[in-house]
C-alpha cells in the first residue's frame, strides 16, 4: 500500500480546516459572534487586580476590577489545580445595572473522550483518507493540478495502480476519494490533490472547534476561564474568588530597655514589638497599586473536585421491575468547649539559709563587669581613644504602613498601594507598637537541670492580634537571642525565652514521693482506710549578678486528684505545669518548696482478711483508738475460730496417719497363716485403730459445729458493726 506524504496530509489538512483560531470563541447570548479574531480582542475587558486578602490559613481572596463597554467578556487564567476553588468560590457584579453572562472554561474531560463528542473525530491522528472516510456525504472543493473539482463525497477507496513498464514494473495500492460531481461519480487520486476545503460551515465549525481543544489540552498549567458581561455603555465590574495561596507569615522584633525611655504601659513595665508581614506573591499576575489585606484568623477551607466530569452509573432496570432507593444514614456534629483557667496570684518568699550557703559554694559564671556608655555620636572617639558605634536604634525610621481592624471574628492588616510583581516576596511592617514587657528568668528543670532562661512576659497591648512567629529579641540595641510566640490575641498574655540566664544558678534537690496513713473507719464489716501520698520539691536559686531578678519557677502539675498544698496557690497554672514567681535580690539567694498531695481511700473486707493483717491495723497508731478496739475484738474471734479450725486439721491428719497404718497391717495379715498367735495380734491392733477413728471423727464434728458457731458470732459481730 502506498502512504500518502506527510507533508500533502498537513497541507491538505489545513487547507480543509483555513481560518481555524486556536482560540475558541466567546459564547454570548443574544449577541452575533464577532467577524473575527480582532472583534474578539476588541470586546476582551481589560479587569486588572486591585485586592488581596490572604488568609493565615493558606487562602487568598483576589479581587479584580475594570469596566466593559457593550455585551463584552473578559479572560482569566488559572492554572488546572486551581479551577476547583474558582468554580466553588468565584463572585461577580456588575456595578452599572448590566448583567452577567455565561462562563466558559475548557472541559476537564479526557480529551479523547472531548474529541469523539465531535462530528469529526481526530483522536487518532487521522491522515486524509481517514479524515475524508468521515466526511461522507459532505461537499468539498479540491484542487487537482490547475482544475477545481467540486462535489459530494462519496467515500474512499484504494486501487492498484501499475508503476514503471518491462521488468521494472510494479503495482502499488494508491488511495482515491469517490466523489457526485454535476457529471456523475469522479474518482480522483490523492496523490494529486494539492488542496481540499470543506464547504459545510457547520463541519467546518466543528473541525475548528476540535482542534481547539486539543490545542487547549497541551497546555495544562493554564486554563482560561471567560466570563460574559451584557449590557449597555461603559460598565464597571467586579471579579471575586478565592484560590489556594502560600500561608502569610510574621517575624518580630521585641526591643527591651532599662532607659526607661519607653512610653509605660499602664504603669507596666513595657518594651516595643516590631511586626513584619512576610507575603509572596505567587500567581501569574504582577500586583500593581492593589490594597493588600492580611487576615489573621482560621477560617475553615477545603477543595471540592467540581471540575472533572463525574458520570454515575446507572443500572439497567426491566420494564416490570422497580428500582428501590438506599437507607440514608445522616452523621451527627459534636461540639466540645475548652475550659479556661484562670490564674491565681502567690509570690514565694521563704529562704533556707544552709541551702543557699551550699548553693554558693557551687562553681558559677563570674558577672561580667559593665563596660563604659558608648559615645551617642556615630564614630566618634571617647576619651580612651577607642572607637565605639552608637547602638542601632530599630525603632526610629521604621513604622507600620497598615491599618488594623476586626473583620467579625477574624483580625486583619490592610495595606493600601502595593505593588508586587509575580512570582516575588516582600516583607511589610505591620505592627511598630509599644507593648508591656516583664523581664523574668524562667526555670525548668527538664529543660536545664542548673540555669534559668533568660526571657520575659509579653502582654499584647497593641490591641491586634498578633500572628504566631519567630522573635528576634533586641536589648539596648544589642541582639541578645531569638524566641518563639504562639498566636496572641489582644490582652492576653505569654512567656518567651531567648537565652540562657548564668548569673542565676538553680539547684532542685530533695526530690521524694512518700506514702502514709492517715485514718480508718468500719462500715458494715469493711474496713476503710484513707492513705496520703505526698510529692516534695525544694528548688534553691542563687542570684550572682549584681541587680535583683525576678525568677519564674515550673513546677510539673500531677494530673487527677493531686492537689497543690505548698504554696496554697500557684501564680499562673496550665494543664501540665504550676508557675512560681518571686523576687532574688542581687548576691543572695531564696528557697521554694513546692509539696503537691494525693489522698486516696482502700476497702478491706475484714472477713476473709488474714489475722495477722487484722491484728496489723489494730495496732497502727494512725487509726482512731475505737476502731483499733473493734479491730482487736474482731482479731480475737478470728483467731478463736482459726484455733477450732486448727484443731479439726490436726484431728484429721491424725485420722489419715492411722488410715495409712491400717493399710500396712491389713497387708501383712495377707501373708501370715490365720490360725497364727500373730495374725491374732494384728486383727487386735486393727480393732483398736477403728475405735479410735470414730472416736476423732465424733470430736471433729462437734469441733466443725463449734467452728460454724464462731464464725457466726464474727460475721453477726462485723455485719453490725460502724466504727469511726
Amino acid at each position: 500500500m502506498r502512504k500518502m506524504p506527510k507533508t500533502l496530509a498537513a497541507a491538505l489538512l489545513s487547507a480543509a480546516v483555513s481560518g481555524v483560531s486556536l482560540l475558541p470563541a466567546p459564547v454570548l447570548f443574544g449577541q452575533a459572534k464577532p467577524a473575527d479574531a480582532k472583534a474578539v480582542a476588541d470586546q476582551q475587558a481589560q479587569v486588572p487586580v486591585r485586592q488581596v486578602v490572604l488568609y493565615s490559613s493558606g487562602v487568598g481572596y483576589f479581587e479584580h476590577f475594570g469596566q466593559v463597554n457593550g455585551n463584552g467578556t473578559t479572560e482569566l487564567r488559572f492554572k488546572t489545580q486551581q479551577i476547583n476553588d474558582i468554580l466553588k468560590s468565584l463572585v461577580l457584579q456588575d456595578m452599572d445595572k448590566g448583567k452577567i453572562g455565561v462562563i466558559t472554561y475548557p472541559s476537564q474531560d479526557p480529551i479523547s473522550k472531548t474529541l469523539r463528542s465531535f462530528q469529526i473525530d481526530i483522536t487518532s491522528n487521522p491522515g486524509v483518507p481517514q479524515l475524508l472516510g468521515q466526511l461522507r456525504g459532505a461537499k468539498v472543493a479540491i484542487t487537482v493540478g490547475a482544475e477545481s473539482v467540486t462535489g459530494t463525497v462519496l467515500g474512499v477507496e484504494q486501487k492498484p495502480v501499475p508503476v514503471g513498464s518491462g521488468k521494472d514494473a510494479t503495482v502499488i495500492n494508491t488511495w482515491f476519494v469517490n466523489l457526485i460531481t454535476d457529471g456523475g461519480i469522479r474518482s480522483v487520486s490523492l496523490d494529486d490533490v494539492r488542496s481540499l476545503e470543506l464547504q459545510d460551515p457547520k463541519l467546518k465549525e466543528e473541525l475548528k472547534r476540535a482542534l481547539a481543544a486539543l490545542a487547549s489540552a497541551r497546555d495544562q498549567d493554564s486554563k482560561p476561564v471567560n466570563i460574559s458581561f451584557q449590557g449597555d455603555g461603559e460598565r464597571r465590574i467586579r471579579i471575586g474568588y478565592v484560590v489556594e495561596t502560600p500561608v502569610w507569615k510574621t517575624s518580630y522584633r521585641l526591643i527591651l530597655s532599662e532607659k526607661g525611655d519607653q512610653k509605660p504601659v499602664a504603669g507596666k513595665p513595657s518594651g516595643a514589638l516590631q511586626g513584619w508581614a512576610i507575603v509572596e506573591n505567587q500567581t501569574d499576575n504582577d500586583w500593581t497599586d492593589i490594597q493588600l489585606s492580611l487576615v489573621s484568623g482560621r477560617p475553615i477551607s477545603f477543595i471540592m473536585d467540581l471540575y472533572q466530569p463525574l458520570y454515575i452509573p446507572r443500572p439497567v432496570v426491566q420494564p416490570e421491575l422497580y428500582a428501590s432507593l438506599r437507607p440514608q444514614t445522616y452523621d451527627a456534629g459534636i461540639g466540645k468547649a475548652r475550659e479556661l483557667q484562670e490564674f491565681s496570684k502567690q509570690q514565694m518568699e521563704r529562704a533556707d539559709a544552709n541551702g543557699v550557703e551550699q548553693l554558693r559554694r557551687a562553681p558559677g559564671a563570674p558577672m561580667a563587669k559593665k563596660s563604659a556608655k558608648a559615645d551617642a555620636s556615630f564614630g566618634a572617639a571617647p576619651a580612651d581613644g577607642v572607637d565605639r558605634m552608637a547602638a542601632i536604634d530599630p525603632q526610629s525610621s521604621v513604622s507600620s504602613i497598615a491599618s488594623a481592624a476586626k473583620v467579625g471574628e477574624l483580625f486583619q492588616y490592610t495595606v493600601g498601594n502595593v505593588t508586587l510583581p509575580r512570582q516575588t516576596s516582600a516583607m511589610i511592617p505591620v505592627v511598630t507598637d509599644p507593648i508591656e514587657v516583664e523581664k523574668l528568668s524562667i526555670y525548668n528543670m527538664a529543660v536545664l537541670p542548673k540555669n534559668p532562661l533568660l526571657g520575659a512576659r509579653v502582654k499584647n497591648t497593641t490591641d491586634k492580634h498578633l500572628l504566631q512567629g519567630p522573635i528576634t529579641v533586641l536589648d539596648e540595641g544589642a541582639y541578645v537571642g531569638d524566641a518563639r510566640i504562639d498566636d496572641l490575641p489582644p490582652s492576653q498574655e505569654r512567656l518567651v525565652s531567648y537565652g540562657v540566664d548564668q548569673q542565676i544558678l538553680v539547684q532542685a534537690q530533695n526530690g521524694n514521693q512518700t506514702q502514709s496513713l492517715v485514718t480508718g473507719k468500719i462500715v458494715k464489716g469493711v474496713l476503710h482506710l484513707t492513705y496520703k501520698q505526698v510529692s516534695t520539691q525544694d528548688y534553691i536559686a542563687e542570684n550572682k549578678g549584681d541587680k535583683d531578678k525576678t525568677l519564674v519557677i515550673e513546677h510539673a502539675k500531677f494530673g487527677g486528684d493531686w492537689k497543690l498544698t505548698e504554696p496554697a496557690k500557684a501564680d499562673e497554672t496550665t494543664d501540665s505545669l504550676y508557675r512560681f514567681k518571686g523576687k532574688v535580690a542581687a548576691g543572695k539567694g531564696t528557697k521554694l518548696t513546692v509539696k503537691q498531695e494525693l489522698t486516696r481511700g482502700e476497702e478491706i473486707a475484714i472477713l476473709p482478711l488474714n489475722t495477722g493483717n487484722v491484728v496489723v491495723y489494730s495496732r497502727s497508731g494512725a487509726i482512731p483508738q475505737d476502731v483499733r478496739d473493734a479491730l482487736a475484738q474482731a482479731a480475737g474471734l478470728k483467731q478463736a475460730q482459726a484455733a477450732t479450725d486448727r484443731t479439726i486439721r490436726d484431728k484429721q491428719a491424725l485420722i489419715t496417719q492411722i488410715s495409712q497404718e491400717q493399710t500396712r497391717i491389713r497387708d501383712n495379715m495377707k501373708t501370715v497363716a490365720q490360725n497364727t498367735e500373730y495374725y491374732t495380734r494384728l486383727l487386735n491392733k486393727l480393732g483398736e485403730q477403728e475405735t479410735q477413728i470414730e472416736g476423732l471423727q465424733k470430736e471433729i464434728v462437734g469441733l466443725q459445729k463449734k467452728s460454724e458457731t464462731e464464725r457466726k458470732a464474727l460475721e453477726d459481730y462485723l455485719n453490725g458493726l460502724n466504727v469511726g
